[in-house]
């Protein structure tokens, strides 16, 4: 068992005031492979004025001096490509394949793309003004569960790229591989303060953070709920908060699109790193007489992935998603795949069969909340009017994807959706693009350029 009973403040690995620790459970085993500092609100404090000390001379630093320690950054992550895709098996459960891609490779894709994009932001000239862009000082950058170094690197990598000092704080149940990160990021030999590590709980660590009047800003993924408890206690310093939060997208398939390929693509976003996924396409929209039709091939796509499937993150997620299944049960939809239970062959592991719910009604609790899981819907509608008012009736507005016979019908079509992203005829995912959501799905956004200015204040001078 691993133990990692320090937090990285001011260049160094130092113990935190409160020696509990935080025990780390392998999602596959339900074994406890590692314990964690559990820090308290005055380390939080101890961080935050580290970061706040090393803000000057980091943000003045000239751009190719940042650039070169985030390149040694990015040196040092591909180097331990392996590794962290280890750690994020580990902490999370994801199958080697996904966790090797989507876990590392990405964030590694995310990174390069930081390190050109940061070289092109210059002043502008406005009529007499000077308008110049300026790091906003300290962040708290604060992770979740679902893709720990996804979203870890998606925050930090702009903030120091633009001048920008962090405090981050990692999801308790999945903090490995940012500790790995932190100790590459130390051996590139980023200052002291630059980035510091406070590991701990959200009630704790996660409110001090937020509520902290030397933070100038908090970067928060995670729950709806959870991101809202953020915005309540960033209020009184007025500071600037950005949240990507829950989602509940839905995938529409249009009359003229190939239905097979659209449903079991849908099928297979849904049920990608065990349906936990902010993202996750768990709305699928088919027109009325092809309901039957989309949910046999949907059932059969399901049963294909369910045994590649790793598990959830945890036992209160299994728990969470096995009361989800039981509720469509109850409310009367048609189970066609997976259902309650972990599949036949596993008697341990927090693994949920790949789930797939048929004649779903719109109001239904499982079409409506987001259940952060295998579990998708498969729900019917009259006419392309109809399918945008279901697909737009939902309090979430992040992700989606559109199914057409031409890509003008199918782009018609994605702007009427409510919501920050659409993928057309399988649109693929893109680390320039700017991602984040409408409505409770959060406000601010991710990634390429968007990402970078998030970290800026704008400040004109008038010449």
């Amino acid at each position: 068992m691993t133990t990692w009973d320090r937090m990285y403040v001011d260049g160094r690995w130092q113990h935190p005031s409160d020696p509990a620790l935080i025990e780390v459970v392998h999602p596959c085993s339900e074994e406890v492979v590692a314990l964690v500092a559990s820090c308290a609100a005055v380390d939080v404090d101890v961080a935050v004025q580290a970061a706040r000390r090393a803000f000057p001379d980091w943000s003045d630093a000239p751009v190719a001096t940042r650039q070169g320690r985030l390149r040694r950054l990015l040196e040092g992550m591909r180097a331990q490509a392996d590794e962290l895709a280890s750690l994020v098996e580990l902490e999370i459960g994801a199958p080697w394949p996904l966790a090797r891609s989507e876990h590392v490779d990405t964030p590694l894709a995310m990174l390069e793309d930081c390190l050109e994009l940061v070289g092109q932001c210059h002043d502008e000239r406005i009529g007499n003004s000077l308008v110049v862009r300026e790091p906003v000082g300290v962040v708290a950058a604060i992770t979740p569960w679902n893709y720990p170094l996804y979203q870890l690197v998606a925050k930090v990598a702009p903030a120091l790229a633009v001048g920008c000092t962090v405090v981050a704080k990692p999801a308790e149940i999945a903090p490995l591989s940012t500790y790995r990160f932190t100790e590459i990021l130390h051996e590139a030999g980023f200052p002291a303060g630059v980035f510091n590590l406070v590991p701990g709980s959200g009630s704790v660590v996660g409110e001090a953070l937020s509520a902290h009047p030397d933070v100038d800003m908090v970067s928060f993924t995670g729950s709806t709920a959870a991101g809202a408890r953020v915005s309540a206690a960033a209020a009184p310093s007025v500071k600037r908060v950005a949240l990507e939060l829950g989602g509940k997208s839905a995938s529409v398939v249009l009359e003229g699109s190939d239905l097979d390929a659209a449903v079991t693509a849908t099928v297979q976003n849904c049920m990608s790193n065990s349906g936990q996924s902010c993202s996750a396409w768990t709305r699928l929209l088919v027109p009325r007489a092809e309901h039957a039709r989309a949910a046999q091939v949907a059932a059969a796509a399901a049963r294909e992935l369910s045994d590649g499937l790793g598990p959830v993150a945890s036992r209160a997620q299994f728990d969470s998603v096995q009361s989800y299944i039981a509720a469509g049960i109850d409310e009367g939809a048609q189970l066609v795949a997976g259902g309650l239970g972990r599949p036949a062959h596993l008697s341990s592991g927090y693994y949920v069969p790949a789930t797939v719910f048929a004649q779903v009604d719109p109001s239904m609790r499982i079409a409506r909340e987001e259940i952060f899981g295998p579990v998708l819907v498969v729900i019917s509608y009259d006419d392309v009017d109809d399918a945008v008012r279901i697909a737009n009736d939902s309090p979430y507005g992040l992700h989606g994807a559109v199914w057409a016979g031409t890509e003008e019908h199918g782009v018609a079509v994605a702007r009427r959706l409510r919501t920050g992203q659409v993928d057309v005829n399988g649109g693929q995912f893109n680390v320039s693009a700017p991602f984040g959501g409408y409505k409770k799905s959060g406000n601010g956004r991710e990634l390429g350029r968007f990402g970078l200015e998030e970290f800026l204040e704008t400040k004109a001078i008038q010449l």
